[in-house]
């Protein structure tokens, strides 16, 4: 718990420095994921996405979704639903305009852990429903965990964990976005994990950076 004791004062110091808005916003993360059996694992997050650090609302993300082991804990296909809230600035002004996205997306995990090196592969299609409007979005991911003090990444490991995920619409233009993260996490046990990191957000016509606090529960499937 050592780790956790020297993250606190960080965490407070970031809460003092976002306390306005800013180019730095905050990403506060859930990821879930519960065995159901052998074969088949329920998906659950919860993202509450800030302009600062906490308190000015960018976004709000709800995803579940079921998933089945084509062998254990490496190869997961599932399928799930995702309901994002986001609230957008007014250029020039203090109010925001909300809006609902209905998300449909499918995917495929594979993982390999190569002695203290963890990797994993993440392929996704979403199908949204946002307004009016129908789009269909393509993502990849490739994520890094590097044991530090362990062999492996079991209970009381400190490791480094890094991650590169790129966008891609069906329909001009192409390219929507891409989220390069590191972070220092910790191995509660065996059932929770805890990341603080900082993510380079790059879109089509704009930047910006997000410092994260993630919490993992029971991963991987």
């Amino acid at each position: 718990m050592r780790l956790i004791k020297i993250l606190l004062p960080i965490i407070c110091f970031y809460n003092l420095s976002f306390s306005q808005k800013s180019d730095t916003g905050n990403w506060l993360i859930y990821f879930g994921n519960q065995k159901i059996n052998q074969k088949w694992n329920w998906h659950n997050e919860v993202q509450y996405r800030n302009y600062n650090f906490i308190g000015d609302t960018n976004q709000l993300l709800l995803r579940t979704g079921i998933g089945y082991n084509l062998t254990e804990n490496n190869n997961n296909l599932l399928l799930g639903y995702g309901f994002i809230n986001t609230q957008k600035y007014v250029p020039n002004s203090d109010q925001k305009v909300d809006s609902n996205e209905h998300r449909i997306y499918q995917q495929f995990i594979t993982r390999q852990t190569i002695g203290s090196v963890f990797i994993q592969h993440r392929y996704r299609i979403e199908e949204r429903f946002i307004s009016d409007d129908f789009q269909l979005r393509f993502r990849y991911f490739l994520g890094i965990n590097i044991s530090i003090n362990k062999k492996k990444l079991d209970e009381g490991a400190v490791y480094i964990s890094s991650y590169n995920e790129i966008f891609i619409n069906a329909e001009s233009p192409l390219f929507d976005q891409n989220r390069l993260y590191g972070a220092l996490g910790y191995v509660i046990n065996k059932d929770f994990k805890v990341e603080v990191g900082f993510m380079a957000q790059t879109k089509e016509n704009s930047n910006r950076n997000q410092f994260q606090i993630i919490i993992f529960n029971n991963l991987p499937f």
